[in-house]
């Protein structure tokens, strides 16, 4: 790899942590109208200490001879998400006067929409240190957002090359130049952003706990103000907002753009999102009915509480309503297998993403006609395109190594002293972005702070092979990579 390729992005890197310095700016002005000055010196110092390092990288100037190759997006992509974590964890280090394993477990977790935590005692936690929290997960979904859209088409693992049909085309019918892309898909996440903050506040929550919550639906990341998480508030709208917004952070932000600049039934037609859509439904109608005949809840209120935790659960946003893992075994297998799901390509959510279970569904389909019919030419389609070999192979490819990562990381945990039901779990978790897992320690009521730092690490390397879907983390490390 060139110098002047290195360069450019340490150039990059070092606009991201400006970016980042300036955003401590409003944990600063939080606390100001709220009027504690206690924490303010810990958001100055680390904006500081974070300027100053990205002036560092910034000051030798952009390279003039530079030419970034799409591999080189790899590297930079990685590199940006370790380097903004390490210099976000500075406020965490100063403020809750926590090792350094926890404040960059807890901002990996937020910068990568997780939504485990180390931290207790959230309701009493001072108020620029949850904004904080809210904000990395916000930072962590645009970003997540503009890798799919830039990043993942080029190892085609991410599904937005297989969603360019005529609905929901990203290079030629929706806008022609990738600037535009993120100025319009930064408006769409700011917008609705703010109608969460105003629909929480409608519902029952202060201001300050709306525009937090709101943050951690659209990003699907699962931070909330309370230690008891959405069992805080017990006006069901509160828990029917978060379901919208979570769902609505699921959906592929490329479509919502395609929806405003005129094509109106972009959504409706994609086959992901209705898939997606559906499998909830049906999955709260019959979840909750078992759990009305299985309990004294009266069915609304089965069905409100399955929906909020079986939404949070598919779409990796990781709060949770009550403690689901006391429903029984059926309940808590079931809650392990929708770990998995996630939500639409392109949205903030994580997991396998449900098009990868559509395309597998058809693969299925077409391999067994085939099996009957041997000289049958069968056509493999889905969302109007044809499934060609290098699609399916980047299927199986991504979905061997994802089992593969949460199986060496939950041996690696059951080393560092943990059960298995916490180690693979928490495997689970960390690789599909979700936040809790089960168990006693780390379940919906449970918490990380007590785990090991090893498996803390662990952990932390696995939600970052998650959000990155795994392959653009390996890229550069093999051998072809850094051969010019």
């Amino acid at each position: 790899m060139a110098l002047s390729t290195l360069r450019m992005i340490g150039f990059i890197i070092g606009l991201f942590l400006i970016t980042l310095a300036v955003s401590m700016v409003i944990p600063m002005l939080t606390l100001l109208l709220f009027q504690r000055q206690d924490d303010l010196d810990a958001f100055l110092w680390s904006s500081l200490i974070t300027f100053v390092a990205g002036l560092l990288l910034v000051a030798p100037g952009k390279p003039k001879d530079a030419h970034m190759r799409p591999r080189d997006m790899y590297l930079l992509t990685t590199l940006s998400w370790v380097v903004v974590c390490t210099f976000a964890a500075l406020p965490m280090v100063i403020i809750q006067h926590i090792s350094y394993t926890d404040s960059f477990f807890e901002t990996m977790s937020g910068i990568t929409t997780t939504g485990s935590t180390v931290l207790v005692g959230l309701d009493s936690a001072s108020p620029g240190l949850l904004i904080w929290r809210s904000m990395l997960h916000w930072l962590g979904g645009i970003g997540f957002i503009g890798m799919a859209v830039a990043i993942l088409p080029l190892l085609r693992v991410g599904g937005m090359r297989l969603f360019q049909s005529e609905s929901s085309d990203w290079g030629e019918k929706v806008m022609p130049r990738s600037h535009m892309a993120a100025q319009y898909i930064l408006g769409v996440y700011s917008l609705l952003t703010l109608l969460g903050f105003f629909a929480f506040w409608a519902a029952g929550m202060t201001p300050f706990e709306a525009i937090n919550h709101s943050m951690s639906m659209i990003s699907t990341g699962g931070f909330s103000t309370s230690d008891n998480s959405m069992a805080n508030w017990q006006q069901p709208a509160v828990h029917w907002v978060a379901v919208l917004f979570m769902i609505l952070g699921s959906l592929p932000f490329t479509l919502y753009v395609a929806t405003m600049r005129g094509r109106r039934k972009a959504l409706l037609k994609d086959h992901q999102v209705r898939g997606f859509l559906g499998f909830l439904l049906l999955t709260w109608l019959v979840f909750g009915t078992w759990l009305w005949a299985n309990s004294e809840h009266a069915w609304l209120d089965a069905f409100r509480i399955v929906a909020v935790n079986v939404t949070s659960v598919v779409t990796t946003t990781g709060v949770a309503l009550g403690d689901y893992t006391l429903w029984g075994s059926f309940a808590v297998l079931l809650f392990f297998y929708l770990t998995f799901i996630g939500g639409c390509s392109g949205s903030t959510a994580g997991g396998l993403k449900i098009f990868r279970f559509q395309v597998a569904y058809v693969l299925l389909k077409a391999n067994l006609q085939q099996l009957i019919h041997p000289r049958a030419v069968i056509k493999q389609q889905y969302n109007g395109h044809n499934l060609d070999e290098d699609i399916v192979r980047s299927l199986i490819t991504f979905s061997f190594f994802f089992t593969i990562t949460i199986g060496v990381i939950a041996l690696g945990l059951t080393l560092t002293g943990l059960d298995w039901v916490t180690s693979l779990t928490g495997a689970a978790t960390a690789v599909c972005n979700v936040g809790p897992g089960l168990g006693p320690i780390i379940g919906p009521v449970g918490n990380f702070s007590t785990l090991p730092d090893s498996a803390k690490w662990l952990l932390t390397i696995g939600m970052l092979l998650g959000r990155l879907e795994i392959l653009t983390v390996l890229v550069p490390f093999t051998r072809t990579f850094w051969k010019h």
